[in-house]
Formats: C-alpha cells, sequence, structure tokens
C-alpha cells in the first residue's frame, strides 16, 4: 500500500469523518502502526476500538483496500549508488528542518530504497538514537542494508564525535544483526558528508 503513515492517517481520518488527531484514528494507529498491520486488520478488531462500530469498520476496510488497489501500480524504485543519491533524495525535506531528524532509508539486496523512517526528533543540536528503533523497522521489512541520514541545522554537515560515535554504534549493531550500514550521511545547507567516504566508520 503506497502512502506514508500520515497519508493514511488523513485518508482514514476523512472516510469516517474524523479528525486525524481524533481518539479513534490515533487508536487505530497505535494498535495497527506498520502499513502491513493495516491492511491485515480484521472487521472484528477495529471493532474493539471505543467508537467504532460495524459499519464504521467496514467503512474503514473499504478505504484501506482502495488505497491497496491503487498502490499496485508502484512507481520504479529509487536505487541508491552513491552518497549524492542519497543526499538527492532527502535533501528537499530535510533543508529547512529547524532541528535534528534522524532517518533511515532501508534498501533491498540491490540498493533500492523499499522504504524510508524517521527514528528520532532532536533538539536544535542533537537527537536520540538507539540501536533497537533503528534496526526494528528495517527488520519489519526485510532489509538487506540502510543508510542512516541526519541533517545540522547549523547548515555545517561536518560530522561531530557523537555522529561517528552513533554510526559507530550502528554498524557494530547492523554486523550482529545481518543488516549492512552502508553509509551515515550528514545534511547541511546545500552540502553534505558521507561519514563513510570521510573514513570514520
Amino acid at each position: 500500500m503506497r502512502g506514508t503513515p500520515l497519508e493514511l492517517k488523513y485518508l482514514l481520518a476523512n472516510s469516517i469523518r474524523e479528525k486525524p488527531d481524533s481518539y479513534i484514528i490515533e487508536e487505530i494507529f497505535i494498535r495497527f502502526p506498520t502499513t502491513e498491520e493495516l491492511i491485515e486488520v480484521t472487521e472484528q478488531e477495529l471493532t474493539l476500538i471505543k467508537g467504532i462500530g460495524q459499519a464504521k469498520a467496514q467503512q474503514i476496510l473499504a478505504t484501506l483496500n482502495l488505497a491497496q488497489a491503487l498502490s499496485k501500480s508502484d512507481p520504479p524504485i529509487y536505487m541508491i549508488r552513491t552518497p549524492e543519491d542519497v543526499y538527492k533524495l532527502v535533501e528537499p525535506e530535510m533543508r529547512y528542518l529547524k532541528v535534528e531528524h534522524f532517518v533511515i532509508l532501508m534498501l533491498n539486496s540491490k540498493n533500492g530504497v523499499i522504504a524510508k523512517e524517521v527514528i528520532s526528533i532532536g533538539s536544535l543540536n542533537a537527537c536520540i538514537v538507539h540501536p533497537r528503533e533503528v534496526f526494528r523497522p528495517a527488520i519489519k521489512r526485510s532489509s538487506a542494508s540502510i543508510i542512516c541520514v541526519h541533517n545540522h541545522p547549523s547548515g555545517n554537515p561536518d560530522p561531530s564525535r557523537e555522529d561517528e560515535a552513533i554510526t559507530k554504534r550502528l554498524t557494530e549493531a547492523g554486523t550482529l544483526l545481518g543488516i549492512d550500514v552502508l553509509d551515515h550521511i550528514v545534511i547541511g545547507h546545500q552540502k553534505y558528508v558521507s561519514i563513510k567516504e570521510r573514513g570514520l566508520m
């Protein structure tokens, strides 16, 4: 099913005339946080949520089925061959962010991007990242490898010591899990740094 969790949230909210931050919508995404779980949800599971009766559950299922049907003609997978490919993919979304966002790109065995997910949103100059949170979505999607990306709101993409330490920690965790960390890209103002190219991983 194509669409980010946020897009699906708005789609479901509109279909049952709820606000995106209403209890019902929030509860659906708490109980079924991934696209895969949403696709497989049943009418019985939905009616366990307060405020969802049989008719509303059927509306939700119809909306999910429609979204899935519309997503069958998926666009070509974006291929990553160089750090610049990563930069071109994420820079439009990250150029104006005021705080650090830590994102992972999940790749298949041919280095095609199968998913992108925000792992952590930090303060002005720091972002807390734990290997468990990084690799959980990658494991769910059977990713062959990942690329880590985060922005420096200051505009200077030079990696900090903390960036180097996080990269090393994630690389070690990935080795244990069988999911390679191919690179860690730091996004600045109209420029980027590949930690791998710097020889820091």
